[in-house]
């Protein structure tokens, strides 16, 4: 049966804002549909033009790896990206379907449609850090169980590509990473659920159904296009998500799945289902449970202070408290499951009880603690607090707070009364990490802060110009008529304090100024390269 022209163009327009056709040249030779809304011109304009040119610099990589995938007549995607525009204009961003027709002389065929941008993450190519990831598969699966779509929990070993990637030119290395980066997203649902684990591991959300091998062959020959590794391994394996399981038990079981995976890498044996995973971390975590509510009762972790300067004056403002669990360990992991365990109350007063010691010890000084968002709506912290101040009226104005974002503020009123209690006790209070999560506009909204210290994502990207200027500068103006000051986090560069002072930030933290040590020490001597002061630095917490 024949199908007029007008009934197939029907159809096309029943599920696709915009279709483009690419060449094999990467030009656009055939736009028809709602051209000027997605990308800014009209449908003759897009013709000629480098498809390539049309996205977001960041997303191309992404874009590359599913058409370059697009094979036998097997629709690839979707997958979200944003389109490129000029400094200042508002993001706008794409959903793509792209389809290869043997008989259509190479070209790819595209279904574009508008769409929200879509939320990266903080590694290269928009990956995902593993803390991030969890929270996005947790979302994925909840909503997927809902709609009934099957989606799977995939590992990706790629053996052999850190050396590889070690043994080429920097540049030739960063454009690897990007394409590398690229591939994985394009596996990936939507083209916004994958993770960079470690330089050889990632994991990511897709749709069930396709074998891991299958995966790993399009993740070869993607990879061979940019570059030929001699001896690249690629091994995948697979988890089931389906069942009935709790939000937080998916979270602990996609956890101890990628605990698995990095510790044992591709070759052990996975859970084969989320109830598998669910079982085996019900009896890790208990094990931890004990062991940490043991390490946090009997104050087995030290404190590490690490300085805060004026942006103006290069003068010491104050140091924060970083708490260490171990030699030279990073505590996420630690913090992470203090909250879960609802053991980060105690940990949270410890420290502070540790902090004000300090204080005590030296008048001089002035310390920033962290706080997380289960313990500042706490009426038994404020209580404490409260009775160290009345204790040692010295700590009024030399005692700070940081509030964390590691855990959602259920609670944003009764959190605003006990932050305002704690000023007036003399205390400053700070919002950590301003940028890295979806409730920070809400908490600047809601809550009244002294400080709000931007994400450090932004900082390093600060002297490139682009959209984390542009953001950066707002925010700073935005604060200021607030009567909020702003710190800036990961100054690790001249190029880059020089950028923060611009932008008209406050404070500047990083290791231009010091590592975290034992001792709080004035801020290190900017003469000396960042690099050697960077050796045996690790995470900090805050």
């Amino acid at each position: 049966m024949q199908i007029a022209p007008h009934r197939l163009l029907g159809f096309a327009f029943a599920i696709a804002d915009l279709l483009v056709e690419v060449a094999p040249s990467g030009k656009i030779v055939f736009a028809v549909g709602a051209a000027g809304v997605l990308a800014g011109e009209g449908e003759r304009q897009l013709m000629g033009r480098d498809f390539a040119e049309c996205i977001d610099p960041e997303d191309r990589d992404l874009i590359w790896a599913l058409m370059a995938s697009a094979e036998g007549g097997a629709r690839r995607g979707p997958a979200i990206a944003r389109l490129a525009t000029a400094p200042g204009q508002a993001t706008r961003a794409f959903s793509i379907c792209v389809c290869k027709l043997p008989q259509n002389e190479g070209a790819i065929s595209c279904a574009l449609n508008r769409t929200a941008p879509p939320k990266l993450g903080r590694a290269e190519g928009g990956l995902f850090e593993r803390d991030e990831f969890e929270e996005v598969a947790r979302n994925l699966f909840e909503t997927a169980r809902s709609t009934g779509e099957q989606l799977e929990l995939s590992f990706v070993e790629m053996d052999g590509l850190a050396d590889a990637a070690n043994a080429l030119p920097a540049d030739k290395r960063k454009s690897l990473a990007a394409k590398v980066a690229g591939a994985i997203r394009a596996q990936s649902h939507g083209g916004a659920s994958a993770a960079k684990l470690d330089e050889e591991r990632y994991a990511l959300v897709r749709a069930a159904g396709e074998s891991p091998e299958a995966m790993t062959d399009r993740l070869g020959r993607l990879i061979a296009q940019t570059a030929a590794i001699d001896g690249l391994k690629l091994a995948a394996s697979s988890m089931a998500l389906n069942g009935d399981a709790s939000p937080s038990q998916i979270v602990r079981a996609v956890r101890y799945a990628l605990d698995d995976f990095i510790e044992e890498g591709g070759a052990a044996a996975r859970p084969a289902s989320l109830q598998d995973a669910v079982n085996a971390s019900v009896e890790r975590t208990l094990k931890k449970a004990s062991a940490l509510g043991s390490a946090v009762a009997d104050r087995r972790f030290k404190l590490v202070f690490q300085p805060v300067v004026t942006i103006a004056t290069g003068q010491l403002h104050h140091h924060e408290v970083l708490v260490r669990f171990g030699e030279d360990e990073s505590p996420f992991p630690m913090i992470r499951m203090a909250e879960e365990l609802d053991l980060i109350e105690t940990l949270d007063l410890a420290v502070v009880d540790g902090a004000a010691a300090e204080l005590s010890r030296d008048g001089k000084l002035k310390l920033a603690v962290n706080v997380s968002g289960r313990t500042i709506t706490s009426a038994a912290f404020v209580e404490r607090a409260r009775a160290l101040v009345a204790e040692d009226p010295t700590l009024r104005e030399r005692l700070m707070f940081e509030l964390t974002e590691s855990a959602t503020i259920d609670d944003l009123a009764l959190a605003d009364r006990h932050i305002q209690a704690l000023r007036r006790m003399g205390c400053e209070v700070c919002l950590d990490d301003f940028g890295s999560g979806a409730a920070s506009l809400a908490y600047l909204q809601q809550l009244s802060l002294d400080l709000v210290k931007i994400d450090g994502r932004y900082i390093r990207q600060l002297q490139h110009g682009g959209r984390e200027a542009t953001f950066i500068r707002h925010l700073v103006q935005m604060c200021a008529e607030l009567g909020v000051k702003t710190v800036a986090e990961m100054v690790e560069t001249a190029q880059t304090e020089e950028a923060v002072r611009k932008a008209g930030v406050d404070f500047g933290q990083g290791y231009l100024y010091g590592m975290p040590t034992e001792r709080p020490l004035p801020p290190a001597s900017r003469a000396g390269p960042v690099a050697a002061r960077r050796v045996g630095a690790v995470e900090t917490w805050g």
